[in-house]
């Protein structure tokens, strides 16, 4: 397989996760079963694109790839990476209306962010703690993989932006430093990657560093045994009577998403299926680990068939997300790099 170059890669973690997305929203929120049966008899029988989101033709994504986008948008801006302009797009996208499918985190934070709150206060404060900050920066993991020590800070500072639990943010590092870590050229070792993965999220979030730690032995299970895990051991603080999948709590989502991603490093597919199948908030766990997935593997590995028909309300198709994915890696691997 040809070693995918820094720009493939970056436009690959941005598709990857639009596409994930998409693939994931058509069963958002619906009962586990329904979610297991689209990701085993559609997805896994090559029948993806025969069904859609009930208010929305197959190919629309949520707004975990609009704020994916916002976030690249605000590095084209700035010529850089600067929190205070991915705020900006933030805004921007919320006071246009066109936000789809967004949690009230994100929707609160952009109130805020309207009335002239600094981007360092406008988040949603805890114990709120939704993965709004971790599905959207595996990109910005590419684009620092060279400076661990300034992706784990801008991962935390694009999260604050809406979201201000300590977890989130150790979420939103979570996702960025594995795409980071997995984009690297070689083999993946998966136990050794999660080591070094719970090293960089430990100054951030012990809690979520602890979880990212169990991980490693979910990787032993194959999907039917590991599915169980989340609510064998009460992870997912919303889980109720019913199990209907996991939340948009960050600290379940994350670790399904690493699960997923991590179980199938080099098989786009595989991972995001696996990510699908659990339930609940399938769009944003098959973002993230399509995010990490795309990054590693990078745009030619994707299915372009199934890219063709990416779309945000008829604009910002995948031609359009990967301009914007060139554009920014010129301005980081070209350039002086992200100020």
């Amino acid at each position: 397989m040809t070693t995918p170059s820094p720009a493939d890669r970056l436009a690959g973690s941005l598709l990857g996760l639009a596409l994930g997305d998409a693939l994931g929203f058509v069963v958002e929120a619906e009962p586990a079963e329904v979610a297991l049966a689209y990701a085993r008899d559609e997805l896994g029988t090559g029948r993806a694109a025969t069904r859609a989101h009930r208010d929305f033709p197959f190919g629309q994504y949520s707004d975990d790839t609009q704020l994916a986008r916002a976030l690249l948008l605000g590095v084209r801006d700035a010529g850089g990476w600067d929190p205070a302009a991915f705020a900006r797009r933030v805004e921007e996208l919320f006071r246009q209306g066109t936000a789809v499918g967004a949690g009230p985190g994100s929707r609160a934070a952009a109130v805020r962010l309207q009335a002239g709150v600094p981007w360092r206060e406008s988040g949603t404060p805890a114990p709120y703690a939704g993965n709004g900050g971790a599905m959207r920066v595996a990109p910005l993991g590419v684009l620092l993989a060279s400076d661990p020590a300034r992706l784990i800070d801008a991962a935390a500072d694009q999260c604050r932006v809406t979201h201000l639990d300590p977890r989130c943010a150790g979420g939103a590092v979570a996702i960025a430093g594995a795409t980071a870590l997995a984009a690297r050229p070689g083999p993946l070792e998966a136990r050794r990657l999660i080591r070094e993965l719970v090293e960089m999220i430990a100054g951030v979030s012990a809690e979520v560093a602890q979880v990212v730690a169990g991980v490693e032995a979910w990787l032993r299970l194959e999907p039917e045994q590991a599915r169980a895990r989340p609510r064998d051991t009460a992870l997912d603080p919303a889980d109720g009577p019913v199990w209907r999948g996991i939340s948009t709590h960050v600290v379940p989502s994350v670790a399904w998403s690493l699960y997923a991603a991590l179980r199938s490093p080099d098989d786009y597919w595989s991972a995001v299926c696996t990510a699908i199948q659990i339930g609940g908030d399938t769009d944003t766990m098959a973002a993230m680990a399509g995010g990490i997935v795309g990054g590693r593997v990078g745009r030619d590995a994707l299915p372009r068939a199934l890219l063709a028909q990416l779309t945000d309300r008829g604009t910002w198709n995948a031609e359009a997300l990967e301009a914007l994915a060139c554009e920014c890696g010129a301005i980081s691997i070209g350039g002086p790099g992200p100020r």
